[in-house]
């Protein structure tokens, strides 16, 4: 007689991450010395502490919370290391395992206390490599749920959570230069999410999420239920944990704004038979008056 397959157990909470960008100067980067290939260390500047000191509250004081203490996955919506790319000369090392190595050393320790649960998405080539092979092999050694394909970093994720309800990542999404229009290309997804759900009778999502733009929005409209119910549809786009490169103070919106750093937990409340998206959104301070 075959055996049973064991239903698996219910998830709750998904914290959600992107943009890491490991191996920037300007990004997210472990205290207190990071071993180089060739045999020298590099030390963290002060934007760097303060933004290890941020991830720090994030995992130990805002997840707790958000997530009532509950178990929870963890997806990491890509752009996982910096690569080199675009002639560009803030990264602490060219040599990508040394990158790698400092994004090892930041989720290692998340991957632990999700106790696996943990899946990748791939993020932009010109930071990951060609077909993201350095998210690939990142997400490998994390232990990332692979894809039906084996892909341990796949190009994007269907995700359940709570009673039936799916959400979607993918890591890119249309940017603008004005912040008057920030919502536009993310509802504009969310819409065609819809209109392809229904071309081919699937199930929509309940949840959309985005990166890639270093900036958190969140766009909701009503939709129905099976039970008649007025529910509701989320797109989100994610914030980062990377500063303000060259690149960005060229750019119109993004060289006016300060860098937005954080993340989100996206929450099924079983006694409200409600689905919520929790951000936390850090900033710092702009240049100083002299």
């Amino acid at each position: 007689m075959a055996k049973r397959s064991k239903s698996k157990p219910q998830l709750n909470n998904l914290v959600v991450v992107s943009d890491i960008h490991a191996g920037c100067r300007l990004a997210l980067c472990p205290p207190g010395g990071v071993p180089l290939d060739d045999g020298g260390t590099y030390h963290t500047s002060p934007l760097q502490d303060k933004l290890w000191a941020m991830w720090r509250t994030f995992w130990d004081e805002f997840v707790p919370t958000a997530t009532r203490g509950e178990p929870f996955g963890v997806v990491i919506n890509g752009d996982c290391v910096d690569g080199v790319h675009h002639n560009s000369t803030t990264q602490i090392s060219h040599n990508l395992m040394d990158q790698s190595a400092i994004a090892s050393a930041i989720l290692a320790p998340i991957a632990k206390a999700c106790d696996g649960r943990i899946w990748m998405v791939r993020g932009t080539e010109a930071h990951v490599g060609q077909s993201a092979t350095m998210e690939e092999g990142l997400a490998k050694s994390l232990g990332a749920i692979p894809s039906a394909e084996g892909q341990h970093a796949r190009w994007d994720l269907w995700k359940s959570i709570g009673h039936g309800k799916l959400v979607h990542f993918l890591h890119h999404i249309g940017t603008t230069g004005s912040q008057a229009y920030e919502a536009t290309a993310v509802h504009k997804e969310l819409v065609e999410e819809f209109v392809e759900a229904a071309r081919w009778r699937r199930q929509a999502p309940d949840v959309i999420v985005r990166s890639h733009r270093h900036r958190y929005l969140e766009d909701t409209i009503a939709t129905g239920s099976e039970t008649g119910e007025t529910c509701r549809a989320i797109a989100v786009v994610t914030p980062a944990w990377q500063g303000k490169t060259p690149f960005v103070w060229k750019i119109p919106g993004g060289r006016l704004s300060t860098p937005q750093f954080g993340g989100i937990v996206i929450r099924w409340v079983d006694d409200d038979r409600q689905l919520f998206v929790i951000p936390k959104v850090w900033t710092v301070d702009r240049s100083g008056v002299e």
